[in-house]
């Protein structure tokens, strides 16, 4: 019975996962060497980045808002099942955020490389 209940919840997760495939990934933006940019350069950079971390927030949204309408679709849904659906959603969730939280981070390297050759 419990090959039975993780073939079901194997199957539904695969289904479910497709449908997360309608949440766009955003791509990566490109983020202009603070220490040989211009100042238009590093502007645009910043608009790149600022729109890539709005993007990034819809798709997180968009992944949180399938994964329920996935989970309210299932008849029925172990606990188990329901468990690893959690942990799958908070690994992708997290991901995208600490992506988020690096492309800011390269970002304000980039700031900080341009204010030092700026100041020289």
């Amino acid at each position: 019975m419990t090959k039975l209940t993780t073939a079901i919840s194997a199957i539904a997760f695969f289904f479910a996962a497709h449908a997360g495939l309608a949440c766009d990934y955003p791509a990566k933006v490109s983020i202009a060497d603070g220490s040989k940019a211009t100042k238009e350069e590093m502007i645009a950079s910043q608009s790149a980045v600022k729109k890539y971390v709005a993007d990034m927030e819809a798709y997180l949204a968009c992944i949180v808002d399938a994964e329920k309408t996935a989970v309210a679709s299932m008849e029925e849904l172990t606990p188990e099942a329901e468990q690893q659906r959690t942990e799958m959603l908070d690994k992708k969730y997290n991901a995208a955020v600490e992506e988020m939280e690096r492309m800011a981070a390269d970002f304000n390297a980039e700031v900080q490389a341009y204010k030092a050759r700026d100041n020289s």
